[in-house]
């Protein structure tokens, strides 16, 4: 018998590169729903997803079957539409996306203070669609963590690195661009409610349980003094885009402060959060929840 032989990690690449060139042909609308039948079949197939979403969701004081399933679509959605935003020039994306002059005045004053913007997102709406809706007006750097099988390095590589949005990994390096585009008076992009590496972040309430935080944010205040706005493009039906819903955050954004205020944005619309993304969880090496009070913020900083 023959064996074929495995695909190399280019062939893989290129592989997906093509299937999602080929995914992202199909109109916005199409791509959404078929994300939610996904979405919809991942929730009653996967015990362990339903159980993450009914817990999660429990902890905001949410839990109901009707909010269960429809968290569950958008999800699916979320996933759906990437193809489309990934694969569209950023001007493309950009004419679907809805900002009201109250929002765009907010971005007005923040650029005005000439001290750098630091835009936090959660996993709410399309999170990776503010970022390109703003890199059609000014140049914005994001954070984001680089996946873990090394083939899919480059697709998101294509995916995020585009004209005049820059994407780095969560790396001293990365760290000191994200200085440097502040120091320039650029805008940054962060999803604060992801869970950092071991060092670089500490326990604070989340919907009343410890959630551990990254404290980046309130370094990059400290450093540079840039003002933070919460930015997020909720999910709208007709015609097919977003809605972009920018507010200042003025408090520092400390662990504490920056979790209070993301729980005020996600209980506005909880259907399009990620309820199934594990928020709780420890990060290995990282102090166990009790032990909170004592672990203060992250030893790694931004220098």
């Amino acid at each position: 018998m023959t064996t074929l032989p495995m695909p190399s990690r280019a062939e893989r690449s290129g592989v997906a590169l093509l299937a999602l060139r080929g995914i992202g042909r199909l109109p916005l609308r199409a791509s959404r729903a078929f994300g939610a039948l996904l979405g919809w079949i991942a929730y009653a197939a996967s015990p362990g997803y339903r159980r993450k979403i009914r817990s999660n969701l429990r902890r905001a004081g949410l839990d109901a079957p009707r909010l269960r399933w429809r968290a569950a679509g958008e999800a699916g959605r979320t996933i759906g539409e990437l193809p489309w935003v990934w694969t569209r020039p950023l001007a493309q994306v950009a004419a679907r996306v809805e900002c009201a002059a109250a929002d765009l005045a907010v971005l007005d004053d923040a650029e005005r203070a000439g001290r750098g913007v630091l835009f936090v997102t959660p996993h709410l709406g399309a999170f990776d669609v503010a970022a390109r809706w703003y890199a059609t007006r000014a140049p914005i750097t994001v954070l984001f963590k680089p996946p873990r099988k090394p083939w899919l390095r480059p697709l998101v590589a294509f995916a995020r690195d585009r004209e005049a949005m820059r994407a780095v990994p969560p790396t001293l390096g990365g760290l000191r661009t994200l200085l440097r585009a502040l120091r320039a008076r650029q805008a940054v992009g962060l999803l604060p409610d992801q869970v950092p590496s071991e060092g670089e972040g500490r326990w604070a309430p989340f919907f009343g349980e410890p959630a551990y935080t990254m404290t980046l944010p309130e370094r990059l205040v400290q450093q540079t003094g840039a003002s933070v706005v919460v930015a997020v493009c909720e999910r709208v039906a007709r015609p097919p885009g977003w809605r972009l819903r920018v507010e200042p955050m003025r408090e520092a954004p400390s662990a504490e402060t920056l979790n209070a205020r993301l729980q005020q944005t996600i209980l506005r619309s909880p259907e399009q959060y990620l309820w199934g993304y594990n928020r709780y969880r420890r990060p290995p090496g990282a102090p166990r929840r009790e032990e909170a009070g004592a672990s203060g913020s992250g030893s790694r900083g931004a220098r």
